[in-house]
């Protein structure tokens, strides 16, 4: 599987009307880079982490957070692999996923949320409105920090593995975390995704149905049609019709659910 050198069906969206751009993020062991967009305007804005899919902070990502943010949001993206390195000049997943993104553990992910959260929180972010959203790679860690963080009010997935996590450092994963979420997920889910079988699905729609509140609360919704990185407009595998429906529920998940 590879990155695309030529996309088609590339969405740009303006930053008119908005506060963005890149800053360096404090975290404990000293910055990383990150990419936030807010509405330009007084007031205080319902916080959404965006974590990155697996190529890592490009600007599909930077363009997600400007969508968030013209939909009232705080969005605030940081690159989470910058100790391990820059996945910008790969065009090979598994190449990608064996030279940086299995040296990433969950732990230094949390950590870095986390500092993206007290940024936003000086920022003009409302941290008794937190969100979390994330896709492919980040689809997974969605659960994983909804799941950890307290903070968290809702979640939404897209595409992120369930069952198992992309190396050695990841011991747990969505279906082991459902008696601790701290806020109901939406999963959004393609069909033929090879990389996240429907068996996989199915696994954690029980575990879902065994767990917390906020678990049974969650819900899973599969675009029978799509394929994995259907949101991605930049990629071959973006499917429109699904891209466009995910959206849409995505922001009712979140709006039904950010001040509760």
């Amino acid at each position: 599987m590879k990155k695309p050198s030529t996309p088609t069906n590339i969405i740009v969206t303006t930053a008119k009307g908005l506060r963005e751009g890149s800053l360096q993020l404090p975290v404990g062991d000293g910055a990383i880079e990150a990419y936030f967009a807010a509405p330009d305007k007084t007031g205080r804005f319902p916080v959404l982490l965006v974590v990155q899919e697996v190529f890592g902070l490009h600007e599909h990502i930077r363009d997600v957070c400007r969508r968030f943010a013209h939909a009232g949001y705080l969005a605030i993206a940081p690159q989470l692999y910058q100790r391990q390195g820059d996945p910008s000049g790969y065009t090979d997943i598994p190449e990608l996923v064996r030279d940086i993104v299995s040296k990433v553990p969950d732990e230094q992910v949390m950590a870095d949320l986390d500092a993206s959260l007290v940024w936003a929180g000086l920022h003009g972010g409302n941290l008794s409105q937190v969100a979390v959203t994330g896709f492919c790679w980040g689809g997974r860690l969605v659960w994983m920090y909804a799941a950890y963080q307290p903070m968290v009010k809702v979640a939404v997935a897209w595409y992120g593995r369930l069952t198992v996590g992309h190396g050695p450092l990841q011991v747990r994963n969505p279906v082991d975390v459902t008696a601790t979420l701290h806020g109901p997920v939406l999963g959004l889910y393609g069909g033929q995704d090879a990389s996240i079988p429907m068996a996989d699905v199915q696994i954690m729609r029980e575990a879902l149905s065994k767990g917390n509140a906020h678990a049974k609360a969650s819900r899973m919704h599969v675009y029978q049609d799509a394929g994995h990185a259907f949101y991605a407009d930049y990629r071959p595998s973006y499917l429109k019709a699904a891209a466009d429906d995910g959206w849409k529920r995505c922001l009712a998940w979140l709006s039904k659910h950010i001040i509760h």
